[in-house]
């Protein structure tokens, strides 16, 4: 199993990337390299896995890759982007409680 072996999926995230995702971070074709990349060590998980696990996952901050055991001859490969938005409202962490200054009378 190789990285060609799921060429279609990668085709069709170049796609998705290109058409849709904003990300100032990487270009296309810094993408496709981290694809591949993320894509490698799918495999590498995939075929070093447990018997008793069915799947080899790889993730960075943009994108998971996600190969899992199925019963035809090839694993089926998911490729998902993992988005978030800069301008989203940041939350406070469990641990950190928000200042409320008391009520005055």
């Amino acid at each position: 199993m190789t990285v060609e072996t799921f060429r279609p999926e990668i085709t069709e995230a170049m796609k998705a990337y290109d058409r849709y995702i904003i990300c100032i971070g990487k270009t296309p074709d810094e993408f496709e390299v981290s694809l591949l990349s993320m894509i490698k060590k799918a495999i590498k998980a995939y075929e070093t896995r447990g018997a008793e696990l069915r799947h080899g996952i790889a993730l960075d901050k943009q994108i998971t890759v996600i190969l899992s055991q199925n019963d035809g001859p090839r694993p089926m490969c998911g490729i998902y982007f993992n988005l978030h938005s800069p301008y989203q409202k940041q939350v406070l962490p469990k641990t950190v409680k928000p200042l409320v200054e008391p009520e005055r009378g």
